[in-house]
């Protein structure tokens, strides 16, 4: 097989593998932590408006993620694994050793989707694990994967999704900017960390070769 192609069979053991280890740490470490310390809200958590209506933003991370999968290009497809494993593996040791919570606005008796569709997310979701947001971290991964100047469009339809998914992880209160911050920061590293494993991998299979 060329390796830029990749098959849906392979792009999507790729998302088992990158965000299957996300839910694995994410859920582990909520079960193994201690009582987390309450975060305070910032000037700039306190600038953005709660709002419930934020869910459908926060919740499009969860399409985000397997379009990232299914439309990035091969390489890119196989270092998001990758990043997102090695994210989720540094987020998992703050929140075992520094767990974390919120001073979580209460969910409004209404009956607006919006409302419902964040009380089942209160119910499945963890109470702690806030800092870093691996929500953030995650999201900057899949904008990166997808920002490619062939695609402009597609590049710029993601870092706008991104920044509007960042924005509804604070008004939701989520998370706080700190958190995210942090997330982002992971991110980041996580990124950087799985470009560098890659090329010192190809570099190993170009130099077997080569002796071959």
């Amino acid at each position: 097989m060329n390796p830029s192609s990749m098959t849906v069979r392979g792009r999507l053991l790729h998302l088992l593998a990158g965000w299957g280890s996300v839910g694995l740490v994410y859920f582990s470490s909520d079960l193994l932590q201690g009582q987390g310390v309450l975060l305070p809200e910032t000037a700039l958590d306190r600038a953005i408006p709660y709002t419930d209506a934020a869910i459908w933003l926060y919740l499009s991370f969860f399409l985000l993620i397997p379009y990232a999968y299914l439309a990035a290009d091969a390489p890119r497809v196989r270092w998001l694994a990758r990043a997102m494993a090695l994210s989720a593996l540094a987020c998992g040791v703050v929140f075992l050793l520094y767990p974390t919570t919120l001073a979580y606005p209460p969910v409004g008796d209404g009956s607006a989707w919006s409302t419902q569709a964040l009380r089942l997310l209160q119910a499945a979701d963890s109470t702690q694990n806030c800092l870093p947001s691996l929500h953030g971290a995650l999201t900057l991964l899949c904008v990166w994967a997808l920002c490619d100047k062939r695609h402009l469009l597609r590049s710029a339809l993601a870092l706008v999704l991104g920044v509007a998914i960042c924005y509804a992880i604070i008004a939701l209160r989520r998370h706080v900017s700190i958190d995210l911050a942090a997330g982002l920061a992971v991110g980041v590293a996580g990124g950087m960390l799985a470009k560098m494993q890659l090329f010192w991998a190809l570099r190993r299979t170009v130099s077997i070769k080569a002796a071959s």
